[in-house]
């Protein structure tokens, strides 16, 4: 009996040795990583309160809708968006719309009911829905199948697209010129298709910088090149006509895919023919 008992004793004793013992690690790594809700991000560790882990949640979220935002393809958006609004007739908008511009005019001081003015409010309706018809259209439709197969990896340029479209954010128009070039990968586009591409996305509301990537985007939807890129150079009238009033100022933004991101020779190559140092015509 007494050898047992100290057996068992002994036994205790190294239990309580052991769990004392792990109790001193717990006790360090705690004092490595603050567990409470006091702030120790000022003592030059990793804080884990409550403060901290809500702002690493914010950027985290932050950064996963921007990622998302830039990957969504814009015209899905705009097409989803007339989904949910419901649908309207050409004359119930054309009704519409002059029924606001009759009203705006009255807000200026002018007498909409003058000679001049009388067909002024429907001829501005129009003309609204002409500049902002590229709602209307999808890429995939302007295109019409003019994708063909063709072994050509070399640099193709369609430049001087003229383009007119409206600032988002005056609706006053702004205007220039698109240069487009690409390296084929097995497939090749119209060539006019170029154009029609850069008229869809320049015929909506538009800010230059997201009409620069959309047009880039949508070419390598369309064929899937080595690489893309796109030059915009244009003069806003709400620049010109109101604020600041700079006439020659102009604005020029780019956009760039694949190898012409990549490779810095291929993007000096555009960039020369674009701007009149490169191939020279006869």
């Amino acid at each position: 009996m007494s050898a047992a008992n100290n057996n068992n004793n002994n036994l205790d004793n190294e239990s309580m040795t052991i769990v004392s013992t792990s109790n001193a690690d717990t006790d360090e790594d705690t004092d490595r990583i603050p567990t409470d809700d006091k702030c120790r991000l000022a003592e030059g560790i990793v804080c884990v309160c409550l403060q901290c882990e809500a702002q690493r949640s914010r950027l985290l979220n932050r950064r996963t809708s921007v990622k998302r935002s830039r990957s969504e393809d814009t015209s899905t958006l705009v097409a989803t968006a007339q989904k949910k609004r419901p649908a309207m007739t050409e004359d119930v908008k054309l009704q519409k719309m002059t029924s606001a511009c009759h009203t705006i005019l009255e807000c200026i001081g002018e007498d909409p009911s003058r000679e001049g003015l009388i067909k002024t409010p429907e001829r501005w309706a129009k003309a609204l829905l002409f500049m902002t018809h590229g709602y209307n259209q999808t890429c995939h439709e302007v295109t019409n199948g003019a994708v063909f197969e063709e072994n050509h990896d070399e640099m193709v340029v369609v430049k001087d697209i003229d383009i007119h479209s409206l600032c988002e954010h005056h609706m006053v128009p702004f205007s220039g010129r698109v240069h487009v070039g690409y390296i084929p990968n097995g497939k090749i586009l119209g060539l006019s298709k170029m154009a029609r591409i850069a008229e869809i996305f320049s015929r909506r509301l538009q800010v230059q910088e997201r009409l620069t990537r959309q047009i880039a985007d949508a070419i390598v939807e369309a064929v899937q090149p080595l690489g893309v890129a796109v030059v915009v150079e244009c003069s806003h009238f709400c620049m010109v006509m109101r604020g600041v009033q700079k006439v020659g100022a102009k604005t020029v933004t780019s956009s760039v895919r694949g190898c012409f991101e990549s490779n810095p020779k291929t993007r000096a190559e555009f960039f020369s023919i674009i701007h009149g140092n490169g191939i020279k015509m006869c």
